[in-house]
């Protein structure tokens, strides 16, 4: 049937939150972001700005903005530590690693015997909502059961990789509340 594969849109979610003053809401933005969310609103690459969209995001009114590229870097970290423990211990190599949970679903699905090659550690996406409504929260005074963590995605299977059961803090709320397709941001 026409229409039948479509992503669900969640920006209702992230209204309400944003309208609820006992809420504090962080917005995460990916790298890719950063340049297609100016096509919809006609831009030129050089009106385009970081600064532009980040002061649109708290017009809308998000208490924090934040880039994803901070938690890419802890990622990579996480994975260097791990393939550190896994070739000091001789843990099972090669180290395999994605942010895509595309490709994940797919290797654990089609390929289940490589799962054990699998990097352990969180996306760049789920690391950040982790930090966010842990360290963030605490350093910035702010119940972490009342942040609601919010990314801009250029791909609609990060709001499946959201909502998998391991991607919960240990006070199992989730880490990312809602993901937002580039689309559903403009």
């Amino acid at each position: 049937p026409t229409g039948a594969l479509t992503v669900r849109d969640d920006t209702n979610k992230v209204l309400w939150a944003l309208a609820d003053p006992e809420v504090t809401t962080v917005i995460q933005v990916a790298p890719a972001v950063r340049v297609a969310w100016a096509e919809s609103f006609g831009l030129t690459p050089k009106q385009a700005s970081t600064g532009r969209m980040v002061a649109a995001l708290k017009r809308i009114g998000f208490d924090y903005v934040f880039d994803t590229n901070f938690a890419a870097d802890l990622t990579i970290m996480e994975e260097g530590t791990e393939f550190l423990e896994r070739v000091k211990n001789g843990g099972t190599l090669p180290l395999f690693t994605s942010c895509c949970p595309g490709w994940v679903r797919f290797l654990k699905t089609q390929y289940p015997g490589y799962t054990e090659y699998l990097s352990t550690a969180k996306s760049p996406q789920q690391m950040f909502g982790a930090v966010a409504k842990s360290y963030f929260a605490e350093k910035a005074g702010v119940d972490p059961h009342k942040m609601f963590v919010v990314s801009i995605m250029p791909c609609s299977a990060k709001k499946y990789e959201s909502e998998l059961p391991a991607m919960r803090s240990a006070c199992s709320d989730p880490d990312v509340d809602v993901v937002l397709t580039t689309r559903e941001m403009c």
